[in-house]
């Protein structure tokens, strides 16, 4: 019985860092949201403020103005850049993170059909128990039975 409460015990604790591996997904699956949406934002920016440029096309524009534009959107594309590495590093985690749940999963999984096989086990033992005392039992009735037709006959 002991080494039931044990597979109890593993599999109620496999099930609990099942959940965690789970609320873990939920929350880097959220990251990643996050991730791609503030990506979408700034290349949404960048195309909005060189349309804008591109709107000005015939008017004059001192040179210091165009040094400052492009070293702004050389400064937006280096953003875009470093997000576009962040999403990429935050889809790895979303990864890592399908792996351990499903790490997790496969490990509760295979501990309940232990636990199952166990208790299958056990109640069979007790089932042939129940029936070799019932056997026992029905023995001793039959010996005393015919142990007590012989004194009625003499």
């Amino acid at each position: 019985m002991s080494s039931l409460k044990a597979f109890q015990v593993a599999a109620e604790l496999a099930e609990r860092q099942r959940d965690a591996a789970r609320q873990t997904l939920k929350d880097v699956q959220a990251a990643l949201q996050a991730a791609q949406a503030q990506l979408e934002q700034l290349a949404g920016y960048a195309g909005e403020t060189q349309g804008r440029w591109g709107m000005r096309e015939g008017a004059e524009v001192q040179p210091e103005v165009m040094y400052h534009h492009y070293q702004f959107m050389g400064r937006l594309d280096h953003a875009i850049s470093l997000q576009t590495g962040a999403v990429s590093a935050q889809d790895a985690r979303v990864e890592q993170a399908r792996q351990a749940l499903l790490a997790a999963e496969l490990r509760l999984a295979s501990l309940r059909k232990v636990l199952e096989r166990r208790r299958a086990e056990l109640t069979l033992l007790q089932q042939r128990r129940e029936q070799k005392q019932t056997d026992e039992r029905a023995a001793l009735r039959a010996a005393r039975a015919q142990g007590a037709m012989p004194d009625q006959e003499h």
